[in-house]
C-alpha cells in the first residue's frame, strides 16, 4: 500500500486531499502544529478506514519536519507520495503589510516547501519512485492588488517546482504543481473585503480530485503543472 504524507492537512485543501488519497488506497501521514488537531484528524481518517499516522510538527523548523517524516515513515514506511500543501495568506495592502506577515508567508508557504521536500526526497532517489505534489496558486502566474506577499511566495513555488522537476526527473520521480483559482476554504473566508464570491468558487474536493487524477497517470506520464480555476466567477 502506497504512502502519502500531506502537510496542511487540517482543514481545507490539504483535509480534502488526504481524505481523497486515504480512500484511493494511499496510507496517509500528515502533520499539525497543535497536537489536539492532530489527534482529531487522525481520528476521523481513521473512523473512514484510513491507515493514517502523524506527528506534531511545525513545518518551518528543521527538527519539526526530520522528527515528522522520521515518525510517519516508521510507521507507514516509506513516503511514495509528497504533497506540499501548508499555506497561509495575509490579504492586505502593501502598507498595510507587516514584517511578521511577510516572513509568516515566506516561512509556511516557501520554507517549509524547502525543508519537507528535503526530509522526503533523498528516499525518493534511493528507490527512483516518487511523487511530489505541490499547492501553488493562479497566484504564481498572476499579480492583484493586496497579494504582496501571497503571490511572492507563490511564485516561488513555481520557480522551486519547476527548477525540482528538471532535477529529479530522469530519476523517475514527477513533480508535480496545482495551481488553483479561489477555493472555498477557511483561509479564504478570512480575508473580508477581499472575499471572492463564495456561490461560485472551487471546493476543496476539486482539488483533491486533479490531484488523485495526476498521480493516476503512469508513471511514464507527467503533468508537471495543472491550473483550475472555477467556471463562472
Amino acid at each position: 500500500m502506497p504512502t502519502a504524507l500531506i502537510t496542511g492537512a487540517t482543514e481545507g485543501i490539504g483535509r480534502a486531499i488526504a481524505f481523497a488519497l486515504g480512500r484511493a488506497g494511499y496510507q496517509v501521514g500528515v502533520c499539525a502544529r497543535t497536537p489536539s488537531r492532530l489527534r482529531v484528524l487522525l481520528e476521523e481518517l481513521r473512523a473512514a478506514g484510513i491507515t493514517a499516522a502523524g506527528h506534531p510538527a511545525d513545518v518551518g523548523h528543521p527538527g519539526d519536519v526530520e522528527a515528522m517524516v522520521a515518525e510517519v515513515t516508521r510507521q507507514l514506511g516509506p513516503v511514495d507520495v509528497l504533497v506540499n500543501n501548508a499555506g497561509v495568506a495575509h490579504l492586505k495592502p502593501f502598507a498595510e503589510l507587516t514584517l511578521d506577515e511577510w516572513d509568516q508567508t515566506m516561512t509556511t508557504n516557501v520554507r517549509s516547501l524547502f525543508l519537507v521536500t528535503r526530509a522526503v526526497l533523498p528516499g525518493m532517489r534511493e528507490r527512483k519512485h516518487g511523487a511530489i505534489v505541490n499547492i501553488a496558486s493562479l497566484a504564481g502566474r498572476n499579480g492583484f492588488a493586496g497579494g504582496t506577499a501571497y503571490t511572492a511566495s507563490k511564485h516561488a513555488v513555481l520557480g522551486f517546482a519547476r527548477s525540482l522537476m528538471m532535477e529529479v526527473r530522469k530519476e523517475k520521480i514527477r513533480v508535480i504543481t496545482i495551481c488553483p483559482g479561489s477555493v472555498d476554504t477557511p483561509l479564504i473566508r478570512s480575508q473580508g473585503t477581499l472575499k471572492p464570491n463564495l456561490e461560485k468558487i472551487l471546493h476543496p474536493d476539486d482539488i483533491a480530485a486533479t490531484v488523485l487524477e495526476a498521480l493516476r497517470l503512469p508513471e511514464r506520464a507527467l503533468v508537471s503543472e495543472l491550473d483550475i480555476r472555477p467556471t463562472d466567477p
